[in-house]
């Protein structure tokens, strides 16, 4: 049977059956560098490794990324279910929904293990409109003095938020860290009990980094466990390809200048810069030698 009365049999056209794949001169480059990415981040989808190839400078788009990722026989992983749990049978929300920077924070603990069983907690810290991760700490045992330590160190160089969203744990619930808090000027918003989803941000943040960085690491000493957490928090800033914000860091290290600044506006705005810093400073250090010394 010829070719063409074989192909009006099957209702095929005649083109289809003489194509021939054409291959790309750097698909075998590209596959290299997704395998490597996946390799290097297993826990991210292909979405992400395109970010991450588009950063690098690759001009490639998330379907052929996605064709190649199968192909290689790598996981894609799955999407979890969307829960409708953040609002009232009436339609309000039940949280207050972040439109600024410093606008809510919210923090709360992870356990972590090191190597011989003992138990730290890391105190992890960000700022819900911008993602960013503001603190990444890490003791065996934690206190409210500890905390007020650590928020009066993010204060300094961020600012002081205008509310801060926390579970009812102890170390949250002091009446040194409230007081301390309502003399900064943050106001605190607990959630409530047994009910994490309201705390949605901060989960997020924390299953990212049980999936990403704890479970896949072994920790010999407590100095390992918080440089290794200081060096994931510098790459989910600045590295990480985040989808509420379109697949950008939340901290990029560097970017374009928007636009020119005369010399002297520089000038003042440094001084500015300045003066507020050292009035946030005093206030901060007010609050904590009144927490101290009352």
């Amino acid at each position: 049977m010829s070719e063409r009365w074989a192909c009006r049999v099957v209702k095929q056209p005649r083109g289809t059956q003489r194509c021939r794949p054409t291959q790309r001169e750097d698909e075998d480059r590209l596959t290299q560098a997704i395998v490597v990415l996946a390799g290097q981040y297993g826990r991210y989808g292909y979405r992400r490794i395109t970010a991450l190839l588009v950063h690098a400078g690759w001009k490639v788009g998330k379907d052929r990324v996605e064709r190649i990722w199968r192909r290689e026989g790598l996981k894609v992983p799955r999407k979890p279910k969307p829960r409708g749990r953040l609002w009232l049978n009436d339609g309000s929300c039940v949280r207050l929904r972040p439109t600024h920077r410093n606008h809510v924070w919210s923090y709360d603990f992870v356990s972590v293990r090191t190597h011989d069983g003992r138990t730290a907690r890391a105190l992890n810290l960000i700022d819900e409109h911008t993602r960013e991760a503001l603190v990444v700490r890490v003791e065996r045992r934690w206190s409210s003095a500890k905390v007020i330590e650590a928020l009066a160190d993010v204060m300094v160089i961020k600012g002081v938020p205008e509310h801060l969203r926390s579970d009812n744990g102890p170390e949250f619930v002091a009446h040194d860290l409230r007081k301390w808090l309502a003399d900064t000027g943050a106001k605190t918003m607990y959630i409530e009990p047994g009910s994490p989803w309201e705390n949605g941000y901060c989960e997020s943040f924390n299953s990212k980094m049980r999936d990403e960085f704890r479970n896949g690491e072994i920790f010999y000493s407590m100095k390992e466990l918080r440089v290794l957490a200081e060096r994931w928090r510098n790459h989910n800033n600045t590295a990480r390809p985040h989808s509420s914000l379109g697949y950008r860091p939340p901290a990029p290290e560097a970017g374009p200048v928007s636009s020119y600044r005369p010399l002297l506006h520089r000038y003042e705005l440094r001084n500015r810069c300045a003066t507020l810093t050292i009035q946030l400073v005093q206030k901060i250090g007010q609050a904590t030698a009144r927490r101290i010394c009352p």
